[in-house]
């Protein structure tokens, strides 16, 4: 299970910080991730972090958007700054799990980030 938060209201130019934790019987934890939808958009990849640190962003956000994560809380996060209205939309995280019965890929509920004066 994964369970988000952080999302909210900001103004043009402001930060948000977005905090996703994965919970159950978890053995490892793969990548994980970032993915937003805005309206009548298709969901697309934000940011991702491997097991070691590797990153990954969308060009849109190179520079402004900075993922990390705490391996030790099963925890990934999203620091957003220099926020823009194109940035609004619901953000996911996502994470790909080893458990008992193999691997999945997880998805959390969705957190709304909208950047609007």
């Amino acid at each position: 299970q994964l369970q988000a938060s952080g999302g909210g209201l900001v103004q043009p130019g402001g930060s948000l910080r977005l905090s996703c934790a994965a919970s159950g019987s978890l053995l490892y934890i793969n990548t994980m991730g970032w993915y937003r939808q805005a309206p009548g958009k298709q969901r697309e990849l934000v940011a991702t972090i491997t097991s070691v640190g590797s990153t990954n962003y969308a060009e849109s956000v190179k520079g402004r958007f900075t993922i990390s994560r705490d391996s030790t809380k099963n925890t990934v996060y999203l620091q957003m700054n220099s926020l823009k209205p194109e940035d609004t939309a619901v953000y996911y995280c996502n994470a790909r799990v080893w458990s008992a019965t193999g691997w999945g890929t997880y998805w959390g509920q969705g957190t709304l980030v909208t950047v609007s004066s």
